[in-house]
């Protein structure tokens, strides 16, 4: 087995174990740790990245993890994992089953592997850099649809008041010319989503590293298209636009 295949299948139990743990707590009042205007941290998001931390740094004790909740393993080590440990934390706290595990690796900077599990829907996508990207075990592509009216997007709104008045900007845009759009409260569902072609497209103004990383590598390997740009006004933010690569994109000015 090589290092990248054992990660892989490390990330996968890393994300079943957690997946486990969400659905038990699923439909229970959870504890919470802090509220903001559009943001809620559960307990449970720091009990879940922990159940990940053990299982990847109990194999890979050399490597970095950085997760939505913290830091952990050798900081030093070129090989990072990136995890969210519950990608939808508002949508679970409400009752909402569409929330997910993020797991991704990268090394030096570059994408090795992407794992995205659905507890409540029991969907796994997988994928390893230069390989196919895979739902339960079945090869996945992008949407073939090639015309913007036809196409259902996301559009995600973002928590600042800049990056939620610039998505109120962009989204009668796309409404007009679309079949549809979405707001789902998931970036790498969303991302997940696009490279399964149940999404044409997914726009969001403001997102971590965590929140994309893995979808990134889904959809590139699905054979879609994904842009992530850096925030000017917040440097550990990003921007992302991922679609079939079919689709005209309307500008986002």
């Amino acid at each position: 087995m090589t290092e990248l295949s054992a990660a892989l299948e490390t990330a996968i139990q890393a994300a079943r174990d957690a997946g486990v743990l969400l659905r038990r707590e699923f439909g229970r009042p959870p504890e919470v740790n802090e509220t903001h205007a559009h943001d809620i941290k559960l307990a449970l998001d720091v009990e879940a990245q922990d159940v990940i931390t053990r299982r990847l740094l109990g194999r890979f004790p050399d490597h970095a993890l950085y997760g939505e909740e913290g830091i952990a393993g050798n900081e030093r080590s070129e090989w990072q994992w990136i995890v969210d440990p519950i990608d939808g934390t508002v949508n679970y706290f409400y009752g909402i089953p569409h929330y997910c595990i993020s797991i991704a690796l990268r090394r030096g900077g570059e994408l090795q592997l992407g794992v995205i599990y659905d507890p409540s829907r029991d969907e796994l996508w997988e994928t390893v850099k230069g390989g196919p990207s895979v739902l339960n075990g079945r090869a996945i592509r992008v949407s073939e649809r090639t015309e913007l009216g036809d196409a259902i997007i996301s559009v995600g709104f973002a928590k600042s008041k800049a990056t939620i008045n610039a998505g109120l900007q962009l989204l009668p845009r796309y409404v007009e010319r679309v079949r549809k759009c979405r707001m789902m409260g998931s970036a790498a569902l969303d991302l997940a989503y696009v490279a399964t072609g149940r999404l044409d497209a997914y726009i969001e103004q403001s997102v971590s590293l965590w929140d994309i990383a893995a979808g990134q590598l889904l959809v590139e390997n699905a054979g879609g298209k994904i842009e992530v740009t850096p925030r000017t006004d917040n440097p550990d933010k990003l921007s992302v636009r991922a679609w079939n690569g079919k689709i005209q994109l309307l500008p986002n000015e």
